[in-house]
């Protein structure tokens, strides 16, 4: 087993318990760009791995009641069925690079915008419910949400790209009252059957390596567990504010921008909110009149 390989996992897996998203967006490159992975390959081993990571963390949230279930079945409706036409499209286009960059370079516009707009949302209301406070009643929207779930599923079976990035930017436009902490436990239940489906897509086409998923399996378990308990427990700000660097760190990897560039910008964001963090914090301390 490749210890390397298995510490990444963990590292990849603590991003998906404490955000929902990441997974493919990170993990993918990385098997492609450092280990040298064949790219379908390498989106096949990742289907598989997360199919068995985000149960673990789902049910850490499941536990905690962070997850939206009405949420969860319509998306589901969607995103199974054509996680399954994904694969199959791969199939037919082959590994057509014009395709998988065309989608890579879209996806990475939309997670950019929606790290902006959320910064904007917390810039404009600071005062956003708290991880502690009952969640807001939700109006599930049956088939605006089906076809979510449908189009992320696409995307999915394309590419392993989007069960939590993609999705969980949609949510977060379609259903802004919903609490970050319930946000992230309802896109890790809803990802569990999307990528399961996809990756038995490509099991069935023989293009799973087991020995390459078992690594990322073995280091990204404990990861997504460590993450997931951080994030269920977590306050609402500091969960937002995870989300925000990984929106930024995926969508700068989609446009294939180097490991480097990508770790120094998600440092600065990190150290940025940070200061932000300790700015607020002494101005609490400070005695008004």
């Amino acid at each position: 087993m490749d210890l390397t390989l298995a510490l990444a996992g963990f590292g990849v897996g603590i991003v998906v318990g404490l955000t929902g998203m990441g997974g493919g967006a990170l993990m993918t490159p990385i098997l492609v760009l450092i280990f040298g992975i064949p790219p379908v390959a390498a989106v096949s081993s990742d289907l598989a791995a997360s199919a068995v990571m985000k149960p673990f963390g789902g049910f850490v949230h499941a536990r905690r009641g962070t997850v939206n279930w009405a949420l969860v079945r319509w998306l589901c409706v969607g995103s199974v069925p054509s996680a399954f036409l994904g694969v199959l499209l791969l199939r037919l286009l082959g590994d057509d690079a014009t395709v998988q960059h065309t989608i890579q370079i879209a996806l990475g516009v939309a997670l950019l915008l929606a790290a902006g707009g959320l910064l904007l949302k917390l810039w404009a209301a600071r005062r956003s419910p708290s991880s502690d406070a009952p969640p807001e009643p939700i109006k599930v929207k049956p088939l605006p949400t089906a076809l979510l779930g449908a189009l992320g599923g696409l995307v999915v079976g394309l590419t392993s790209v989007g069960s939590g990035s993609l999705i969980i930017v949609a949510l977060l436009a379609m259903y802004p009252k919903l609490r970050a902490n319930d946000l992230v436990g309802t896109d890790l239940i809803q990802a569990i059957p999307l990528v399961a489906a996809a990756a038995l897509g490509h099991a069935l086409f023989g293009d799973l390596q087991l020995d390459l998923a078992a690594a990322v399996v073995i280091g990204s378990v404990p990861g997504v567990l460590l993450g997931s308990r951080i994030s269920s427990r977590a306050p609402a700000g500091l969960v937002r504010t995870a989300l925000v660097i990984v929106l930024l760190a995926s969508s700068l990897k989609l446009f294939n921008l180097s490991t480097a560039v990508v770790g120094v910008v998600a440092g600065m964001a990190i150290l940025a909110a940070a200061g932000v963090a300790v700015v607020r914090r002494r101005r609490a301390l400070v005695p008004v009149g």
